[in-house]
């Protein structure tokens, strides 16, 4: 029975865009666990012990917290299956990073840096010039940047077909945008060889993780750029948070604007929940003085 309400479960999150490989290998190894002790429904004891079958408390928190979700399903088409509590463990995860937002000037050396990687007169440095512009300009997600085909780029955008979330979505472009990766293009076509990703190496191959990564911590060293808040040092994911905390600080000031824009910006970067978006308000002092300001009627009683 519980096996059956897994694939249930599995089958609506899945519907709704979610990549649940890892889960469903928990869910069912959970319902293998009960099957055992003979019990057709979800017991709060049953999946304590299963969850202390992981490794290390975070891993015991991990385990519970995919039960705790799919229990809420199955709870609330049949009373008989019990929810475990949150916090079971007392674990306390570590505080979320604080993401390191690049300023104009310094993005605009790491671009001109990387267009001077070796060797010159190759396809190298411009592509890693342009890769660097683009998740800078769109707030992509690397994988989706680097996964992109010449065919993904239209009128109106580029198609970013199932990203993270199984997902496509139109990723429409600002012209000046637009313009840059025309010049890349340029060069694209005649110096790139005929593989149809965006982003080649030198030999004309789709780029590799490694390698992308390994390029910009060079870069990055090469830049001297310091820590940001926390001690955290710059990454590629930076400049999709740049991206995005930038949209926020220009979003008009009132209330009702603010919601509208931070829904649209959650749809262009493809986040899956909205919450997602809204965690980026406390990144920057701009973004706090913003919330103090809408929240200041709030805390006078004077809120309409």
């Amino acid at each position: 029975m519980l096996m059956h309400a897994i694939d249930s479960y599995l089958a609506v999150r899945r519907t709704a865009g979610y990549d649940l490989t890892d889960r469903e290998g928990f869910l069912r190894s959970f319902a293998r666990f009960a099957a055992e002790r003979g019990e057709n429904h979800l017991r709060t004891e049953t999946a304590i012990q299963w969850a202390r079958l992981g490794s290390s408390p975070p891993q015991w928190d991990r385990r519970i917290k995919e039960i705790i979700r799919f229990a809420r399903h199955v709870h609330a088409e049949d009373p008989r299956h019990e929810v475990p509590s949150q916090g079971i463990f007392g674990y306390h995860p570590r505080p979320q990073r604080t993401p390191f937002i690049w300023s104009p000037t310094d993005l605009c050396r790491l671009i001109e840096e990387a267009s001077r990687l070796p060797p010159p007169g190759s396809i190298r440095p411009l592509t890693y010039a342009a890769l660097f512009s683009l998740l800078a300009a769109t707030g992509l997600r690397i994988s989706e940047a680097m996964a992109l085909q010449l065919d993904d780029i239209g009128l109106d955008g580029l198609l970013v077909r199932q990203t993270k979330f199984r997902k496509s979505r139109l990723v429409p472009l600002h012209k000046t945008a637009t313009a840059g990766l025309e010049r890349y293009l340029v060069h694209r076509r005649r110096i790139g060889g005929a593989d149809e990703h965006l982003f080649v190496s030198d030999r004309g191959r789709p780029l590799r993780y490694p390698t992308v990564f390994a390029i910009f911590d060079r870069l990055r060293r090469t830049l001297d750029l310091g820590l940001g808040p926390g001690g955290s040092r710059p990454r590629i994911h930076d400049l999709r948070h740049t991206f995005a905390v930038r949209a926020l600080e220009a979003c008009p000031g009132n209330n009702e604007e603010i919601h509208r824009h931070i829904l649209a910006l959650s749809t262009y970067l493809g986040h899956a929940n909205v919450a997602d978006t809204y965690s980026y308000l406390h990144v920057t002092p701009q973004l706090m003085v913003a919330i103090a300001q809408v929240s200041e009627p709030f805390s006078k009683g004077d809120a309409r």
